[in-house]
């Protein structure tokens, strides 16, 4: 009998709603991440993604004004106006800023989640 491995996410996802733009070779237009980790996002695109497509993205952080740029993306899957993406290169103060956001993310959903462990 074979035996089949749990699926294991390395880094943990936030669940996130910030506008994003993309561009692949035939395609342009805006989205929204609806989840996001240092290496990759979720995207609901106001047009269809290919999965194995190539993307550059601009996501719209709320830590700053200016968009943090992602050169290369993998589009992994896709279904309908949705789809899972792997940042592949990211230049390194960009991927400095995307890695301290969700870092603190991460840490400000702790402080709200321990305080409410905490009550109940």
């Amino acid at each position: 009998m074979a035996q089949t491995n749990a699926y294991h996410r390395g880094l943990y996802r936030l669940p996130v709603t910030y506008p994003a733009m993309y561009c692949g070779m035939l395609t342009v237009g805006e989205g929204t991440i609806t989840n996001l980790s240092a290496v990759g996002c979720t995207i609901e695109t106001d047009q269809p993604l290919r999965a194995d497509q190539d993307v550059a993205l601009c996501l719209l952080l709320p830590d700053r004004h200016e968009s943090l740029p992602i050169e290369l993306a993998h589009v992994r899957w896709a279904s309908a106006t949705r789809a899972g993406i792997e940042f592949v290169r990211v230049e390194p103060t960009a991927n400095l800023r995307l890695y301290g956001f969700v870092l603190d993310q991460m840490v400000q959903r702790t402080h709200t989640i321990q305080p409410q462990r905490a009550t109940s």
